[in-house]
């Protein structure tokens, strides 16, 4: 309730909140485009792969050339500037620098930038999701062992999500589901970047114009994305996922609750306590008129007549029976609310969304039959696309996580369908990556520990 109080405080005093951010592209952007006119906080640098697009981005978001003029990351903290590089190894051991933001959407690339922050004792906002839903739960253990803060990044639709699950819970209520909406048919789940515009209604010049990036929007599209978001809510939250991955039913804003509640009452849940997606789409195809498409629900019950009738009596809404309500945010910002969690871990101490166990896994699953010798294309590609699974069924078949299947040789034949698993693939044993992931599997394959987020 009184982060911007907190921040304007440490604007008065001199004591900014110093960023480092590493991305530059959508989300990346986006933040930036709040960062500048939001009080207390300074950002010392800006890494991307690219320099001249990193400025660019600056001068499209409203930034003054002087302002990002610092020679060097002490000039820009001498200065109050804004340094623009092309290593992030050198501004997160900076010792000026106080949190790292990771926004590249590379999800190898992003572990060895948390573990580095970890060691240089720096917080981290990871918007880089995909390396939290093969790897977030051990990165959460290695961040309370460091000392600092990990932390999903608000705007994003994990974090947003976490959210409101806390609400819920801090009020008193039993979390019976939770989850974002989507758009979505079944056949969706077969589509590649050839495919991607037809099914967005878009043509490819339209895309082209747009910049719009055709493997993205297709890890969106094919349910790649949401079984990734989905996984890490559910290592944050303690919900369960579907045990058959995600269902999808369609769902307007008003029957959210009737939805999302067990099957054994009329609704579409395997139990209490579990995350699902929405479609905005009937199986038809038809659009459903008010529908969540881009926004996230939660989904809680009122275990009491009395709360029942409070229910009623401040028009909430419920399903026939009352019992269970929702709440929901029609839309998300993405990286204009990034701020929040900057705030958040920056003066609180406290994440916004963190993986507390390992009970949800995103699997590498054969889009269609898949060859020995073939080569994976990893998240919105041609090969793979991601199934949300229970932690305990992936690691007891060994299976293969989607952050991973970039670049990977099949080593044998693989059906459409079927999850991919550690032995059919040849993948390299001493990436950073895959040896955090299999310490991940080592440390969670015993019963899950909760990991405590050490507050300040």
């Amino acid at each position: 309730m009184n982060l911007h109080r907190k921040l304007l405080q440490r604007e008065s005093l001199g004591q900014p909140l110093r960023i480092g951010v590493i991305g530059a592209g959508k989300f990346g952007s986006m933040y930036l485009a709040q960062a500048r006119r939001t009080p207390g906080i300074h950002l010392v640098g800006l890494v991307d792969l690219s320099v001249p697009r990193a400025r660019e981005v600056l001068a499209n978001t409203g930034w003054a050339p002087e302002r990002y003029a610092a020679e060097s990351l002490d000039h820009a903290v001498r200065t109050g500037g804004t340094y623009v590089g092309d290593d992030p190894d050198d501004m997160i051991s900076h010792p000026a620098i106080d949190i790292i933001v990771e926004v590249t959407g590379n999800p190898l690339a992003a572990v060895r930038h948390i573990l580095k922050a970890f060691t240089a004792k720096k917080h981290v906002i990871n918007v880089t999701v995909e390396a939290d839903a093969f790897c977030g739960p051990l990165l959460a253990r290695k961040a309370v062992e460091a000392g600092v803060i990990y932390s999903l990044a608000y705007g994003d639709q994990p974090a947003l999500i976490c959210d409101l699950v806390d609400w819920a819970r801090t009020a008193g209520f039993a979390v019976v589901s939770a989850g974002r909406g989507h758009k979505w048919l079944p056949h969706f789940a077969a589509s590649t970047p050839d495919t991607v515009w037809d099914h967005y209604g878009l043509t490819e010049e339209q895309a082209r114009l747009g910049g719009l990036n055709p493997r993205m929007f297709n890890s969106f599209l094919d349910g790649s994305k949401p079984s990734i978001e989905s996984a890490a809510v559910c290592n944050a939250t303690g919900l369960a996922p579907p045990p058959n991955g995600l269902e999808y039913p369609p769902s307007s804003l008003t029957s959210i609750p009737s939805v999302c509640r067990p099957k054994s009452e009329g609704g579409q849940l395997h139990c209490k306590g579990q995350v699902e997606v929405l479609s905005s789409l009937e199986r038809d195809g038809r659009q459903i008129p008010d529908n969540l498409r881009w926004g996230v629900f939660v989904v809680f019950e009122g275990d009491s007549e009395y709360v029942r009738r409070c229910f009623g009596e401040y028009g909430m809404i419920t399903d026939p029976s009352g019992r269970y309500g929702a709440l929901y945010k029609r839309w998300h910002m993405i990286g204009l609310e990034l701020g929040i969690s900057v705030a958040a871990v920056g003066l609180r101490g406290e994440p916004t969304g963190c993986a507390t166990a390992f009970r949800a896994d995103a699997v590498a699953t054969a889009k269609r039959d898949l060859r020995s010798g073939e080569i994976l294309d990893g998240e919105g590609g041609y090969t793979v696309v991601g199934k949300l699974m229970p932690a305990e069924t992936s690691l007891a078949i060994g299976a293969f996580p989607l952050g991973l299947a970039h670049q990977v040789k099949v080593l044998k034949p693989v059906k459409h369908g079927m999850p991919l698993l550690w032995e059919d693939v040849e993948f390299d044993p001493t990436l950073e990556a895959v040896r955090v992931r299999r310490e991940m599997e080592a440390v969670f394959a015993r019963p899950a520990e909760a990991v405590t987020q050490k507050l300040d």
